[in-house]
């Protein structure tokens, strides 16, 4: 554990310290589909998280290569990843972006049909409940054995550096483009909002990182939305778009 996070903090202060050149053509973007193998994340009626969100990671890789740019899937199959191997990619291939997919749920099956949502989130503690409680659920997994000091250490190591506030002004394009485009034809899509969230997975990569909850699967009329080729197509159009305004409008700041 001491080596690993070692080589954490090298891995953030040493390449903290630039920002990668912004081109959209040939850049590369990082896709986390969430959990994998024996981690089902959440589930109900018989779908399960991991299922859905590689099914929405790899609209997500043909939509980025349609625009041009290089993409790399942390699991393109049923395949469990630790937490250093769904971010130490994005920094070892000079990624501009890190983009973890989830879906969201909740335990409380008297709620199942009024809780729902879409919902991105950035590193970042808060004392907001529910998004404690939701940090927690998709840690779990992937801190597994890690005990809480070495939590708050990971975590209280990058929460001031620059990539927290890049991070937040990609949440924000990315919900706003997501909404857009499932409202269209789902109207009454429920807009969940930009969060800050301890999650984990995206304390790793040092460049600008996201975790897009697509929705509840707990819910009887998201989860089957959720698992249509439309809807995914309009979240994964809603997600480049974004990401894509993200990018654009940094090129005007920086001058590139």
């Amino acid at each position: 554990m001491i080596k690993w996070l070692i080589a954490l903090y090298a891995l953030f202060f040493l390449t903290g310290c630039f920002e990668p050149s912004i081109e959209r053509t040939g850049s590369l973007i990082v896709i986390d589909a969430g959990h994998g193998g024996h981690d089902g994340g959440a589930s109900a009626e018989g779908k399960l998280e991991k299922t859905l969100v590689l099914q929405v990671s790899k609209k997500l890789y043909e939509k980025f290569k349609d625009k041009g740019f290089n993409v790399h899937l942390t699991r393109d199959n049923d395949t469990f990843l630790t937490l250093a191997q769904r971010t130490k990619v994005a920094d070892k291939k000079d990624a501009i972006v890190f983009i973890s997919i989830h879906a969201n749920a909740i335990a409380d099956k008297r709620r199942f049909s009024q809780v729902e949502g879409i919902e991105t989130y950035f590193l970042q503690k808060t004392r907001d409940a529910k998004s404690q409680r939701i940090a927690a659920r998709e840690n779990a997994s992937v801190l597994k054995g890690t005990d809480r000091l070495s939590k708050n250490v990971i975590i209280d190591s990058v929460l001031n550096g620059p990539k927290i506030i890049e991070s937040n002004k990609l949440a924000i394009d990315v919900q706003k483009s997501i909404m857009r485009n499932i409202k269209s034809h789902y109207i009454d899509t429920k807009d969940g909002g930009v969060r800050p969230a301890p999650f984990y997975v995206l304390v790793g990569a040092s460049r600008p990182s996201i975790l897009v909850e697509v929705g509840y699967i707990t819910n009887p009329k998201e989860r089957e939305r959720l698992f249509t080729s439309d809807y995914q197509e309009r979240l994964a159009e809603g997600i480049v778009e974004g990401t894509i305004k993200y990018i654009d409008n940094r090129k005007k700041e920086f001058g590139f």
